[in-house]
């Protein structure tokens, strides 16, 4: 059992510290999963609760075993999270760890992993707590069914352990098809919610229904055999999965089936592969693997802040992990089992309410920091705004850096954790189609004559704050037609799903449908390539997705429509994921998230296909130069943060391109139509 737990911590953190050097190590979580089901039910077959105190001794060893060490390194990551994390991050790590101490953090994963707003969100160091959340709750459900179902067996006169293994299988049965499904339809919230993979727990419990293989009459040679043929399984999944990997769903059974088979040979026998599992180092893995988990990703996630990135920094990971779980192991997870007595159940029930709720309450005040400090910023930039400085935002770019020199002391606008939130008025209004496609959310800005359709993905919905402005000095009413992540255009996306692919072209259709002709005086489009083509990778999505624009917009110029492409900014997420947590890592020095034209260079098939086709009534304009100076693309520019993430551009830098945009978008409106057919 150790020398499993060896392998599946093992696989974990070599995933972690080199993704390419094992690309499916994640597998080794439901590694844990199957260990973790099959340890629980079989202990629960043998001692058979019939009350809820046996219930209540069982969640007590239960606490006792898991909550100390989590308990330590919670708290360790919050202060190291507050020393060394940039304050733009606070907030995220602040939540999750609430969530984790209390956990539920695989939930709130699952909505952020389908929230577009956080898709750039530097990783938090407690997210790992999200496997721990889903074991926690299968600890917490589990027992109470097989209460029941010892409780029924027993008025029913069945053997307890047939008709726990009914149980086991209705709740596989069910729990994998919610997983395929999920899988299928939504596989990033997939990943972590409860219901998708609690049948990898109860594949565990189904394995300690079964008598072991060396028990029954099958050759030593046969059982060794299968109990290699497990081991296999868990190695392939781990060598040939990745993040491209529909996961759980279907592929989860090769690692669960393969840790299944490993439990029942469990024949310490010759020719079994248990013995390579058995020497002191790997059963030392084993016996460590809870807090070897526990340390790994926070000293992943936080060192590289103090030290920077590189093999020597991995390295040292790598050992702080082992020495702090050495510690972790003997000092807490040991120590507390043995000091917080067995007998009495208030001692440790009450040790777990006071943990859960210290973290939280620190948790909370870290939040309630996060909104003073947020609240200043926003009263700062409220009076920038107001002293009309000529050299603020995009001004200074279309005067030159000489005439308007670039401050690197100067207060940054919005101040970087704000300027994480400094959104479109789209995002407020839920005028997003998000996630499924399926709702098609239309949202109208001003109330003039002139009728314009803001189309397109996100990158098309941050110039929503520059069109407000001018739609209220001009007389136009915007209409948006805005999704995430969807592109408009005849080019099928790589979206993770087939359901998710066809309803993103399905809505393009729509768009088209209701922009096209004479319907708009104007339709603005932009849009960012951030997925391949489907059945592409990104070197060969660069012509499908042109062909797919190209057809896109020779629909638009067929019915008459009259069309403005913005070029998509320089896009900073080839380097920097995320400005804001660059500028507030580097205070003062602005220039350390700086690039080049050429280094945030992203292709932009949209607007390649206008260049290419120049259909009449199709145009463009090209607003880079007021992202790049002299070869300089800054993070900041005349004091503003241009960036909200690592390729939305903030609100407040949109606004300051007001007068860049208006000669095109006026210019746009006066041309004649293109000729209907």
């Amino acid at each position: 059992m150790q020398g499993l737990r060896a392998l599946a911590v093992s696989m974990v953190v070599v995933y972690h510290l080199w993704p390419g050097a094992l690309t499916g190590g994640f597998v080794g979580v439901d590694v844990f999963f199957v260990i973790s089901g099959y340890l629980m039910t079989a202990h629960l077959l043998g001692k058979q609760p019939r009350t809820g105190r046996d219930l209540l001794q069982f969640w007590g060893r239960r606490i006792r075993r898991l909550l100390p060490a989590a308990f330590v390194v919670l708290a360790a990551t919050a202060v190291g999270s507050r020393l060394l994390a940039p304050p733009t991050q606070w907030e995220d790590t602040a939540r999750q760890i609430i969530g984790s101490a209390l956990y539920v953090q695989n939930w709130l994963l699952a909505n952020s992993s389908v929230d577009y707003l956080a898709a750039d969100n530097a990783p938090t160091p407690v997210q790992h707590f999200w496997s721990l959340s889903v074991e926690e709750q299968f600890y917490l459900g589990w027992p109470v069914l097989m209460l029941l179902v010892f409780a029924a067996a027993r008025q029913r006169h069945l053997r307890p352990t047939v008709a726990v293994r009914w149980m086991v299988a209705a709740v596989i049965g069910v729990s994998l098809a919610i997983s395929v499904l999920g899988t299928a339809v939504e596989p990033a919230s997939a990943y972590f919610i409860t219901p998708t993979r609690i049948w990898e727990l109860a594949a565990g419990g189904f394995a300690a229904t079964l008598p072991a293989l060396a028990a029954t009459r099958l050759p030593q040679p046969t059982t060794a055999a299968l109990g290699w043929a497990g081991m296999a399984a868990i190695v392939v999944a781990g060598a040939t999965y990745s993040t491209h990997t529909p996961f759980p769903g279907y592929a989860a059974l090769l690692p669960v089936l393969g840790t299944m088979l490993v439990l029942l040979a469990g024949s310490t026998r010759a020719y079994s592969p248990t013995g390579i599992l058995r020497p002191r180092p790997v059963q030392w893995l084993g016996d460590a693997s809870y807090s070897i988990y526990l340390w790994h990703w926070p000293l992943i996630v936080l060192l590289p802040m103090l030290m920077g990135v590189g093999l020597p920094v991995q390295l040292t990971v790598l050992a702080l992990t082992l020495a702090l779980s050495a510690v972790t192991k003997t000092y807490v997870e040991d120590r507390f089992r043995r000091s917080l007595p067995s007998a009495r159940l208030l001692p440790t029930y009450r040790f777990a309410a006071i943990g859960m709720a210290t973290l939280a309450v620190f948790g909370s005040a870290q939040l309630a920091e996060v909104g003073v400090r947020q609240q200043m910023a926003a009263s700062q930039l409220a009076a920038i705004k107001q002293s009309r400085d000529p050299c603020m935002g995009a001004a200074a770019a279309a005067q030159g850096f000489e005439q308007c020199p670039q401050d690197a002391q100067a207060s940054l606008v919005p101040e970087p954790s704000l300027a994480k939130k400094d959104l479109p008025d789209a995002y407020r209004d839920d005028c997003w189609a998000v996630s499924d496609f399926l709702d098609r959310p239309v949202c109208r800005y001003g109330n003039g004559p002139e009728q314009i359709a803001l189309v397109g993905n996100s990158h098309a919905g941050h110039w929503l704050p520059a069109l407000q402005e001018m739609a209220e000095h001009h007389g136009w009413t915007i209409t948006t037609f805005l999704a995430s992540r969807c592109n408009v255009t005849d080019a099928p996306l790589e979206l993770g799903s087939q359901a998710k692919t066809q309803n993103c072209l399905d809505y393009g259709d729509w768009v088209m449908e209701q922009t096209k002709g004479g319907k708009f005086d104007l339709v603005i489009t932009s849009e960012r390539q951030s997925v391949p083509v489907q059945g592409e990778s990104w070197g060969t999505t660069q012509a499908p997705a042109l062909a797919g624009y190209e057809s896109y917009l020779k629909q638009w110029a067929a019915a008459g429509t009259r069309v403005l492409v913005i070029k998509d900014p320089p896009y900073p997420g080839t380097k920097i994921s995320n400005i804001p947590d660059c500028l507030a890592s580097n205070p003062g020095n602005p220039a350390a998230c700086s690039g080049t034209p050429s280094s945030w260079h992203w292709m932009d098939p949209l607007d390649e296909a206008v260049r290419k086709l120049s259909l009449p009534g199709i145009n463009r304009v090209d607003l880079d130069k007021y992202f790049c100076v002299d070869g300089v693309c800054p993070a900041a520019i005349g004091s503003e943060v241009a960036y909200r993430d690592g390729s939305h551009i903030t609100a407040t830098y949109a606004s300051s391109l007001v007068p860049y945009l208006e000669q095109p978008i006026s210019k746009a409106l006066a041309a004649p139509r293109p000729g209907a057919r």
